[in-house]
């Protein structure tokens, strides 16, 4: 099953960057599969079905921006949104804008730049797959692979444990808030500067009853 927040396909043929941008990614609830330059990205990119696309430039066997090309000229993953993130320059980046590519990400990079990117695109496809099925504003159409139902169940049981867990912290503050309020009480002697007389006689009258019904007092 994939990620609540989605599936994503990261292509760099440095293995360290790959696996920073994996636990960066799923550290926010992405799903993701890794592919160690382009020509391995359009091997598996039919069976991952990912949501978005992530592009290293410099690899062998096939660089970032052929590979969107290639993407790019395939129908069935020329909708895919598609991030270059690289340490290369704006003339690289201008040549990915040529290619397609929706985003640049330089590297080093900030991992929650990364993440931004990402959710992003996610959110600019899915807007896109919703007008293209003429239902702007109404519910995600099923992705291709059958995974609209298990992220739709996810999302439902992750909204219905937070509001158990509001619940429940609600209810845990509430019984501190009264249990404080009785110990000041308790703890806080009665101030009579404000009591009118008839108070006072009243207080007056009540010690004198407590201190008559006492042991010994007769």
């Amino acid at each position: 099953m994939s990620g609540m927040s989605g599936r994503v396909l990261v292509v760099d043929d440095n293995k360290v960057i790959r696996q920073l941008i994996r636990v960066n990614l799923e550290l926010e609830g992405f799903e993701v599969v890794t592919a160690a330059d382009g020509a391995e990205c359009l091997d598996v990119v039919h069976q991952v079905c990912p949501d978005v696309v992530t592009l290293d430039v410099v690899m062998p066997r096939l660089d970032g921006i052929k590979t969107a090309e290639r993407l790019r000229a395939d129908p069935r993953t020329r909708h895919l949104p598609v991030a270059i993130i690289s340490a290369c320059g704006e003339h690289e980046a201008a040549g990915g804008v040529g290619s397609g590519v929706d985003a640049f990400l330089a590297k080093p990079f900030e991992p929650s730049e990364l993440v931004r990117v990402v959710r992003q695109l996610m959110h600019h496809e899915r807007r896109a797959r919703r007008k293209a099925a003429g239902q702007e504003g109404g519910e995600e159409p099923p992705a291709a692979d059958g995974r609209q139902d298990s992220r739709q169940d996810s999302r439902e049981e992750a909204r219905r444990d937070d509001r158990d867990r509001d619940r429940d912290r609600d209810r845990d503050r509430d019984r501190d808030r009264d249990v404080a309020r009785e110990e000041f009480r308790q703890d806080t002697p009665k101030d009579t500067s404000q009591d009118t007389p008839r108070d006072a006689s009243r207080e007056i009258r009540d010690q004198s009853r407590r201190a008559g019904s006492a042991p010994g007092a007769h």
